[in-house]
């Protein structure tokens, strides 16, 4: 009996503590997790000269709750026919990722082993907010992407990037090195 309450008292020690982390988290990065929010909502409604909408809003049919924005920096036209990667894919991409406030926070510029610049990633293995992005593009297209911070590392911090950032990337699809087909398609 006596093992039974020390078990439960400890189990309830860990659920309290997880929940005070959480609240902590949220409470701590308040500030900055409206901030980003803000910038989002100003993402959203940027307009081009002519008055239509600058980015794209891409919401997967796998998770209607959520979206990326999406700024294609090339002709599409060039790219008309070139392959685009499906979720069990692996990429070959270059990138650069800055914060909302224009903060550098990581740049593919930075690895070698694809070669110069190259980050190769399989779809599955990224923030969710490449998942929507990246079958959207084609080899050869370059796009301005802007992911909200549920669709990117949510309430983690990883590096410099803090809880609840937005991350916008520039991003160029240079390859599909494996376009892997899922087990369940004809």
């Amino acid at each position: 009996m006596k093992k039974i309450f020390v078990i439960a008292l400890a189990a309830a020690a860990m659920l309290s503590s997880c929940g005070n982390d959480d609240k902590t988290t949220w409470d701590e990065y308040a500030e900055w997790r409206e901030a980003n929010n803000a910038w989002m909502a100003e993402m959203q409604a940027k307009k081009n000269a002519d008055g239509t909408p600058y980015y794209t809003t891409v919401v997967p049919e796998w998770n209607p709750g959520t979206y990326v924005l999406i700024h294609y920096l090339t002709d599409r036209a060039e790219t008309e026919g070139n392959l685009s990667p499906i979720y069990t894919s692996t990429v070959d991409t270059r990138y650069t990722l800055y914060l909302y406030d224009g903060t550098p926070a990581d740049s593919s510029d930075l690895l070698t082993s694809n070669g110069p610049g190259v980050y190769r990633t399989k779809l599955n293995a990224v923030v969710q907010g490449w998942a929507i992005a990246l079958p959207e593009m084609r080899c050869g297209d370059s796009a301005e992407v802007i992911v909200p911070y549920s669709a990117g590392y949510g309430s983690s911090s990883i590096g410099d990037i803090k809880p609840y950032s937005a991350l916008h990337f520039h991003i160029r699809l240079v390859d599909i090195p494996y376009y892997e087909k899922p087990p369940y398609t004809k």
